[in-house]
């Protein structure tokens, strides 16, 4: 299952668009970071490894707002750090979704009791909650005992309050196929979330875990196993076919980090959320002045082992927008 019709002719509405207009290069969805700060420190992550005073910057709504705006994506993922943890977060969502972009807000769920009503429900807006795992492998991923519960009762919380609730879950090489259907099951059965986005963990230079970032290898055998007996048909995930094809090693593809890029207090990051070569001040900037071809598999040894979802799910999606057959699959749920 991929993502909902509604959104799904938006994003193939905007991709028509720009090619008529003869785009080569465009966003789909801006990863938005107002902020790095957080309120866990992960450990495979590298966020708040920034110096103190970068810590305590938060990205003006207004100037969040015209990067979006400047860009022209139609979703926004706004990440960081913690968003919750920026005092005009409920401000920065509902211009965004009076906007009618797409916005997905990213969490560990620590602070979403006590931020909910700041938010409302609407078909523009759904919560993105973090779960790395079933309860012991969250909490050793997050380095906290007792945020998978907390996770866990803030998405049912959600979901009574009537709110689409999507997840984001990255696995390492300590997971297995066991590990990988048990965590999907629970929150596809047990706790009934709308979609669930997966991703293999990416090597982030600052992280404190260099040890457990998979390979390539190592990906395709985890996920061709988990997916194994009709798993990807029955999981409502929020992915192309093509891209769960890709996870698998069924299927290659080019990196177009371009389509998924990041914004943040520093501006538009190159090339990608997952590595920074630099920041341009515009999105057209990043575009122009970026030697895309320099990065990828193949290009850039840092790219060797990234499946990452913010590089090739877009070029999943250009791949089924571009095939009759692909696309008759994406929307049979693949």
């Amino acid at each position: 299952m991929g993502m909902p019709l509604r959104q799904a002719l938006r994003v193939g509405g905007h991709i028509l668009a720009n090619r008529l207009r003869g785009r080569e290069k465009f966003p789909l969805l801006v990863e938005l970071e107002p902020l790095f700060a957080c309120n866990l420190a992960c450990a495979g992550c590298g966020k708040i490894q920034h110096p103190a005073a970068v810590l305590k910057q938060r990205m003006p709504v207004e100037q969040a707002v015209a990067a979006i705006r400047e860009c022209g994506a139609p979703m926004v993922s706004i990440a960081g750090g913690e968003p919750l943890m920026h005092p005009q977060i409920g401000e920065l969502v509902a211009e965004l979704v009076r906007m009618r972009r797409y916005v997905f807000l990213c969490t560990n769920a620590l602070l979403l009791p006590r931020k909910i009503d700041l938010f409302k429900p609407s078909r523009y807006f759904a919560w993105t909650v973090h779960v790395d795992g079933l309860r012991d492998r969250h909490d050793a991923s997050v380095c906290r005992e007792g945020v998978f519960d907390e996770a866990v009762e803030a998405i049912r919380l959600c979901r009574e309050r009537g709110f689409r609730v999507t997840t984001n879950t990255t696995f390492f090489n300590t997971d297995t196929p066991r590990t990988v259907i048990d965590v999907l099951n629970h929150l596809n059965d047990d706790l009934g979330v709308d979609q669930m986005m997966i991703s293999p963990a990416y090597a982030y230079e600052k992280a404190p875990d260099q040890e457990h970032f998979p390979a390539v290898e190592e990906t395709r055998a985890l996920f061709r196993a988990a997916f194994a007996g009709g798993n990807r048909r029955r999981w409502r995930l929020n992915h192309s076919p093509l891209f769960l094809d890709f996870l698998e090693g069924r299927v290659d593809f080019p990196c177009t980090a371009w389509a998924i890029p990041s914004y943040s207090v520093f501006g538009w990051q190159r090339p990608c959320y997952l590595m920074s070569d630099g920041y341009a001040q515009t999105y057209q900037e990043l575009v122009e002045t970026t030697d895309w071809d320099s990065y990828g598999r193949g290009r850039d040894e840092r790219c060797a082992n990234c499946m990452a979802h913010c590089g090739y799910e877009p070029t999943a999606v250009f791949a089924t927008l571009g095939s009759l057959r692909q696309s008759l699959r994406a929307l049979g749920g693949g």
